[in-house]
């Protein structure tokens, strides 16, 4: 009979709607039926959420030695207690900048002494994050440090599309810079495990160029698809993997949601992320792939702008939980 699995889901910023959706979210009975869910963060910011949401909120403060199990009805919080109780809603704070890059490094600790088997995680700010004195660009590159973690990649799902990033938080240019045909190989190979491991037979992969048409056989650009694509793409054709391309991003995203791919390879962040935030943030879940641990996010940001006012929509973290426990090893 399987365990069901532990899942550590760190508070991100708590001057953004972080712990206002996890407070939220645990509200929701399926999600303790399958697994135990341990909030790692400030239990104080749990209760505070508690009553802008007018939750009656029963927290269980727990630490190194304690039992990981929870029950439905109240929320186990791993308190690490780094933030003070007049934290201001709505602003960048390197207090709490800091406080997200500690429950984020002791979510991994307890993965690596396994502990956990899943991290789903709430959303930063990166500007708080640096001013905390962490000057990462988010959350996937953290992991990907503290895990020694060398090939990763940021992939997006949502019901209707997957998409896995060849770059992600770097400026355009320097995005095309970077993109060449290794990585751009090692990137499509992850998305054919990660689909595979998941009982995706030959996964349908489609690569997105990175001029528009795809280049249209030399027209656009400066032959970026054929010096920086193209042999990725054919060398893991001969290797067995299913893979076109590189074919024109504005029509690939339409062909990939209606059923013709699997998943797409984008080459850089707003040509992967914004078919998926149109077709809707509530269903966006952020997978960070190649990690030797499962972590899931919500794919939406720190929401300055209505944190403290219990309007947060929790359907992402709800749907990254869920890929989680999805994903989590079974013992």
């Amino acid at each position: 009979m399987n365990k069901k699995p532990i899942v550590g889901i760190t508070m991100g910023d708590a001057s953004g709607v972080g712990p206002e959706i996890i407070v939220k979210s645990l509200q929701n009975k399926y999600l303790y039926e399958q697994s135990h869910p341990i909030v790692i963060g400030d239990a104080k910011m749990l209760k505070r959420a508690a009553e802008v949401l007018g939750i009656d909120l029963k927290v269980k403060e727990i630490g190194p030695d304690s039992d990981f199990t929870t029950e439905y009805g109240e929320i186990a919080c791993y308190d690490l207690n780094l933030l003070s109780e007049d934290l201001p809603f709505g602003y960048v704070s390197p207090e709490a900048g800091h406080a997200a890059y500690e429950y984020l490094k002791t979510a991994i600790e307890l993965a690596n002494d396994n502990r956990i088997e899943a991290i789903c995680t709430a959303p930063l700010n990166k500007e708080a994050l640096h001013k905390g004195g962490h000057v990462y660009p988010g959350h996937t590159e953290i992991l990907a440090e503290l895990t020694d973690t060398k090939d990763f990649s940021m992939m997006l799902s949502s019901p209707k599309l997957k998409v896995i990033h060849v770059t992600t938080h770097v400026g355009l240019i320097d995005a095309i810079n970077m993109i060449n045909p290794e990585r751009v190989y090692k990137v499509i190979h992850l998305a054919h495990e990660t689909l595979s491991n998941s009982g995706v037979y030959k996964p349908k992969i489609g690569v997105c160029g990175i001029n528009p048409h795809a280049g249209e056989n030399g027209l656009f650009g400066y032959g970026e698809e054929e010096e920086k694509i193209i042999p990725a793409i054919r060398r893991a054709v001969e290797e067995g993997v299913n893979v076109v391309g590189p074919l024109p991003a504005d029509t690939l995203f339409f062909r990939a949601q209606r059923g013709d791919f699997d998943i797409v390879v984008a080459m850089y962040h707003d040509q992967g992320h914004g078919p998926i935030k149109v077709l809707g943030l509530e269903a966006g879940v952020n997978i960070t792939v190649g990690l030797p641990i499962i972590r899931t996010s919500v794919d939406h940001g720190t929401a300055f702008d209505i944190a403290g006012t219990g309007k947060a929509d929790e359907r992402s973290m709800l749907e990254a939980l869920r890929q989680a426990i999805e994903l989590a090893p079974k013992k």
